[in-house]
């Protein structure tokens, strides 16, 4: 190199040698590894950021149009941002830099090689030529005969194509007079857009808009379409409305070709203490009704800073059919009442108070006005602990009063001090308490002659222990514990039949329960008793990963003596022992999970209830489950659900739930799905139980689904994985 371009050279570029360093090499995906050989390197003073320039060969000429050029490799940084190519030419008076030859260019979310390119430096700009791109995100990639990267984060491209399918396939493909996709909103925008699946057009828009990344963003959602044999043909067309960063919207028309037009709506909020949503759906006139339908529901949360909680929910439908009709699930043909509630609560180390006003709408006629549920208006508990000294001194009180149209109404004080003493050594506990349980009624709409003040006083002592043991086992990275609990409880009898019952009812028999002091659950009845409650309990875990490999329960009550007290209509209670309670569950291999509880009495009292759960999981895409519940005098039923290949792209998919004591199907649902790379199909049939009286609906969903782009059709993932145990599209 001669002096006077070098000197020409250190007015534009301040130069120095690298030898003895290593090559740098950068992998692009979309072109070969930048590297040079005997860089010289250069870094340019007059921008306002940093650029770090590297080439093999340098060579700059002055007079009237001074120039550089670079050869033998060159690389150009700025920021996270770097490009490459074989050579580089350097103009100052356009302050740009043009490239040539095998251009690559790489920043975090995109790749993009080409034939030439230009850098401009004040704009921030780099324009390619005959270009193909990759953007990191969600594998998006296409080719352009012009694009241009912008410093905002904007790529435009001109006669393009994109897909998000790998370079060796192309089964669909977007074709756009322009494309402009936003890496920083996480949007792109394309006109005159061809798609083409197959290579067959399927679609053509003058005009949309589409995801590039998860960025929300205001516009139409893909249609779902579907059908059932209660209400016809559907096909709703969801609208989402970004309105800010922390509200949003979703406006959905659905039209049902036996009842006509339904109207839904959603809103959501979030701020820094409050979230929540608001959704409703109205349809003006059900055709196969004759009037008109609606839903609305409201659920809200507020987080004080000074640890006091609110929340709101509420929901109410214009009649009792309504989730049979329009709600199109298993799950929402068995609501019988709709919660409506407005609570506070406040939470602290030794003192928690809860407040609330709550209502309930019963959907089900054939609830009869006496059987609904009380409304609390209102309901305020309170509960408190204090340690003192070795004893931990406790408060619980409960004031509500029940109103109802039908039957006695009224107020209800509880107040329950309690004294216990905890003592506790490693790997053992020990626990006396003694409590006095105060109940207090003051009743309206009773019948004539009957007390409209009633008291009940009982004193319940107990005593709570147990032992914890664990030993190594041998030539393993597992422990294995031996967990036994003691609970002993003494209620004397009191007469409580005339007391009413509000919301006590005697809840299943369960390991919770089994040591539990009163045997109801609620206030209305203290349960007598004098009894021990046993549990034995034994865990294998991998000290590894912490997961429990095998847990197995046992557990029973003994009774000293009748129990007395009881709810309306129900016998005397003269059994010695409660039933047997066991669980047993295996987690021994990655792909294979079992779950099973039993519950049964002594002598000839025999089952009372069983469950038994399998699942066999060796990949994502194999999946089996079998269940098997039962309980005496009210159901039995088996359930078997997978998900499993047929060959390389395509799977079965089923969901089987049959009711033995009926001998009839409650669910069925089969199905097959393709999975490609880039684009996928699921066909799903169903067969369900959609009302209270047992009558069945049958629906079809087909899914379309281009990923990393859109789907089409009902979605048929989201009741594949309500109906599969373990099924997940975003898995595969």
């Amino acid at each position: 190199m001669s002096a006077k371009p070098l000197i020409l050279a250190c007015t534009l570029l301040v130069v120095t040698h690298a030898h003895g360093e290593d090559e740098l090499s950068c992998g692009v995906s979309l072109g070969r590894p930048l590297a040079i050989d005997s860089p010289l390197r250069a870094v340019v003073l007059d921008d306002p950021e940093t650029i770090q320039l590297e080439a093999g060969q340098f060579e700059a000429q002055m007079g009237d149009s001074p120039t550089a050029s670079m050869s033998g490799g060159v690389l150009l940084r700025r920021d996270d941002k770097i490009a490459g190519a074989d050579s580089a030419h350097y103009d100052p008076e356009q302050r740009a830099l043009f490239l040539q030859g095998g251009v690559r260019y790489e920043d975090p979310g995109t790749q993009i090689v080409s034939r030439s390119a230009e850098f401009g430096y004040d704009m921030g700009r780099i324009r390619f030529d005959g270009a193909e791109f990759s953007l990191g995100s969600n594998n998006s990639r296409g080719a352009a005969d012009l694009l241009e990267i912008n410093q905002d984060g904007t790529l435009t491209l001109g006669g393009v194509e994109y897909t998000t399918c790998p370079p060796d396939s192309e089964d669909w493909l977007i074709e756009g007079k322009s494309i402009t996709l936003d890496t920083n909103s996480g949007v792109g925008t394309a006109k005159g857009m061809k798609l083409r699946f197959k290579g067959v057009p399927i679609l053509y828009l003058p005009h949309m808009s589409f995801p590039i990344s998860d960025a929300r963003k205001s516009g139409f959602l893909t249609p779902e379409i579907g059908s059932s044999a209660r209400s016809g043909n559907e096909i709703r067309v969801p609208y989402y409305w970004n309105i800010a960063p922390n509200y949003d919207a979703t406006i959905t028309p659905r039209w049902l070709t036996d009842r006509g037009l339904q109207h839904a709506g959603e809103f959501r909020y979030l701020t820094r203490r409050n979230e929540g949503r608001i959704a409703a759906d109205y349809l003006r006139d059900d055709q196969i009704l004759n009037i008109s339908r609606s839903q609305i529901r409201y659920n809200h949360r507020t987080l004080f800073d000074n640890g006091w909680r609110n929340r709101i929910e509420y929901r109410d439908v214009s009649d009792s059919q309504y989730f049979e009709d329009l709600g199109g699930s298993l799950s929402a043909t068995s609501i019988s009442n709709l919660d409506r509630h407005v609570s506070f609560d406040y939470y602290s180390r030794h003192l928690s108070f809860f407040a609330q006003v709550q209502d309930f709408q019963t959907i089900d006629d054939a609830i009869l006005p006496e059987d609904q549920p009380y409304q609390r208006v209102p309901q305020f508990l309170l509960n408190a602990d204090w340690p003192v000294s070795i004893l931990d001194l406790g408060l619980d009180l409960d004031v509500v009063n029940f109103d109802r149209d039908t039957g006695v109404t009224g107020w209800r004080f509880n107040a329950a001090p309690s004294i216990e003493i905890p003592l506790t050594r490693p790997g053992m506990f020990f626990t006396p308490a003694v409590s006095f349980d105060y109940t207090r009624y003051a009743l309206s709409d009773t019948a004539p002659g009957e007390e409209t003040e009633l008291t009940r006083s009982v004193p319940i002592t107990s005593v709570d222990t147990g032992m914890i043991l664990e030993r190594a086992m041998t030539g393993s990275r597992r422990i294995q514990t031996i967990e036994a609990r003691l609970l002993y409880v003494n209620i004397p009898f009191r007469d409580q039949d005339d007391l009413p019952v509000f919301d006590t009812i005697t809840p299943d028999f369960n390991f919770v329960q089994l040591f539990r002091k009163n045997r109801f659950l609620g206030i209305d009845r203290i349960g007598d008793t004098e009894q021990l409650s046993f549990g034995l309990t034994t865990r294998v875990l991998d000290l590894g990963t912490g997961r429990e490999l095998v847990t197995a329960t046992i557990g029973q009550t003994r009774y000293f003596g009748d129990r007395n007290v009881t709810l309306p209509g129900v016998p005397v209670s003269t059994l010695e022992s409660s039933d047997y309670i066991a669980e047993l569950r295996f987690l021994l291999w990655k792909n294979f999970n079992f779950g099973f509880g039993h519950q049964w009495g002594t002598g000839d009292a025999g089952t009372a209830r069983s469950e038994a759960r399998f699942q066999y999981k060796p990949a994502n895409n194999k999946i089996l489950n079998l269940a098997y519940r039962y309980r005496r005098g009210s159901l039995e039923q088996g359930d078997v659900s997978m998900l499993w290949p047929i060959s390389k792209n395509w799977n079965f998919v089923g969901h089987y739930n049959y009711s033995f004591r009926d001998q009839e199907a409650l669910e069925q649902l089969y199905g097959l799905e393709y999975e490609s790379c880039c684009w996928g199909f699921r066909l799903v049939t169903r067969r369900f139980i959609s009302t209270r009286d047992g009558t069945l609906d049958t629906s079809i969903g087909l899914q379309f689904v281009l990923k990393g782009m859109t789907s089409v059709g009902t979605a048929a993932d989201k009741m594949l994985e309500r109906g599969i145990l373990g099924y997940s599209a975003d898995l595969r």
